[in-house]
């Protein structure tokens, strides 16, 4: 009797794990018109979990041949840090940006497109933005009774209609699905319109704000030929990274209605073990912010919220061009939050991170900003060339006591000592009376400028723990200077 009842408990058991069932998906079986960006979204009956086993297919129903395919055996990415390399080098040759039409139709993801070597793991791997060197990513993403399928960047065509095979073990306890069928869009949307519209169910021209930048070509020549990419409230789960882009407006329909975000960092998409990260310009691209915007200029990002979901060295968004503007920006990351290579003007954004939050090689120039963060707001990499970071009327969140304004350690025997950090009438709250640091001997040519640093109710900031390296400038005698800063034209040059 008891081995009866032992078995039963197993039989109960194995019905519970199979007891998922679908109850809605997206698109709708035999829909028409849907995106060619679209994901896949199946909701069950109950909370469901993504598998380690089994195959997404997607067959052309016109030519019977499968166009993608997913097998969930293969890890999404890696999940510890990769080893340090000292004799990593900057690339030798500028990395070139202007490259053909690279996608995963035409080009096997993981390809090396500069000197790096290729990293031949075997984990999920796809093209985003042309980048042939790939991005991990997870095929599967589950919260709740939902499970968002993400195919590979690019695979779909306009006017097709596509037939979406689910194995069993993609979902656990799910026994997967066929006769799944949807037909595409008959066309793209036509180059000649100055705007299009990013919906996350499927009512836009695209579904994804990626999807929309790839139809977006690249380098616009002027102001007259700008266009705009409207993004209506929603949830946008997606890596993004373009790139080559410009005269392009990104902007939401509210910045805490339009949350575009990934769970990415340094580990799950390092960079190349033999090549340095891209402090320099030109060289190989970064992998691990949520959204990046690469080699753009006279762009301008409003209303919007990028996110990552991950910590460590993980961006909300990573910025690298000339002449951007962004408004009403909501950026959300861990280590190095935001980071800005190329002139760039902030207006009414806020910048949450865990340690050097504001991370870049300037000039960038913060006017009405919110920056919290847990470790320093930033680490200044500008050379004499150009200007670094400069904050007028901003507010800076202490969220630790280790949260100081600007540190300029010894990096491996090198050091900034050309940064420059400038704060003018802003409001510190909860910031160590020492205001900044560390600041090595090596940085002591730094500009660390303040002026009329204040509380939250106002009153004067006391100043005199603050480390000798920074200059408190005076209203009289610093006129000019304080009236230089002041000017955003003459931070970033345009």
């Amino acid at each position: 009797m008891k081995r009866i009842i032992f078995s039963l408990a197993i039989l109960a058991m194995g019905m519970k794990l199979q007891a998922q069932t679908p109850i809605s998906c997206y698109p709708l079986n035999q829909a028409k018109d849907i995106n060619i960006d679209t994901h896949l979204i199946i909701e069950f009956d109950s909370e469901v979990k993504a598998g380690n086993k089994g195959i997404i297919s997607i067959i052309d129903k016109t030519t019977r041949k499968v166009v993608d395919r997913i097998d969930m055996s293969i890890p999404a990415g890696p999940t510890d840090g990769q080893p340090k390399n000292p004799a990593a080098i900057y690339t030798p040759v500028p990395y070139i940006y202007k490259v053909g039409n690279i996608t995963n139709r035409n080009t096997r993801p993981g390809i090396p497109s500069g000197v790096a070597k290729e990293d031949k793991r075997k984990y999920q791997k796809t093209i985003i933005g042309g980048f042939s060197d790939a991005f991990h990513f997870y095929p599967v993403i589950c919260h709740g009774n939902k499970a968002t399928i993400y195919l590979h960047n690019n695979m779909l065509e306009y006017g097709h209609e596509y037939e979406v095979r689910i194995g069993k073990g993609v979902i656990e306890g799910w026994n997967g699905k066929k006769e799944w069928t949807f037909t595409t869009r008959s066309v793209a949307p036509s180059l000649d319109r100055d705007k299009i519209i990013v919906a996350a169910d499927g009512s836009g021209d695209f579904s994804t704000l990626q999807g929309a930048m790839d139809w977006m070509p690249d380098s616009l020549p002027s102001e007259e030929n700008r266009k705009t990419v409207l993004v209506k409230n929603g949830d946008y789960e997606e890596l993004v990274y373009f790139r080559n882009k410009r005269f392009v407006i990104i902007e939401g329909e509210s910045v805490d209605g339009v949350v575009v975000h990934y769970p990415n960092n340094e580990v799950f998409n390092p960079h190349p073990i033999d090549i340095k990260t891209n402090e320099l310009k030109g060289t190989f691209p970064s992998r691990r912010a949520a959204v990046a915007a690469d080699n753009c200029s006279d762009m301008i990002f409003k209303n919007i919220t990028f996110k990552t979901d991950c910590k460590g060295q993980a961006e909300g968004f990573l910025l690298n061009g000339e002449r951007n503007f962004a408004q009403n920006v909501h950026v959300i990351g861990d280590g190095d939050a935001l980071q800005v290579n190329g002139s760039a003007y902030w207006l009414n954004c806020i910048i949450d991170g865990g340690g050097d939050t504001v991370l870049g090689r300037g000039p960038s120039y913060f006017n009405h900003c919110t920056i919290s963060s847990y470790g320093a707001f930033m680490w200044i990499r500008n050379t004499k060339e150009n200007h670094g970071n400069i904050f007028n009327d901003c507010t800076f969140k202490a969220m630790s006591q280790y949260a100081m304004i600007a540190r300029l350690p010894d990096n491996k025997g090198k050091n900034y000592p050309d940064a420059e950090c400038v704060l003018l009438n802003c409001t510190l709250d909860g910031v160590p009376s020492e205001g900044f640091g560390p600041i090595d001997a090596s940085a002591s040519t730094a500009k660390l400028y303040e002026f009329n640093s204040h509380d939250k109710d106002g009153k004067s900031i006391d100043v005199s723990g603050r480390d000798k390296h920074v200059r408190q400038l005076d209203a009289i005698k610093d006129a000019e200077l304080i009236g230089k800063y002041s000017d955003a034209k003459w931070v970033v040059g345009w």
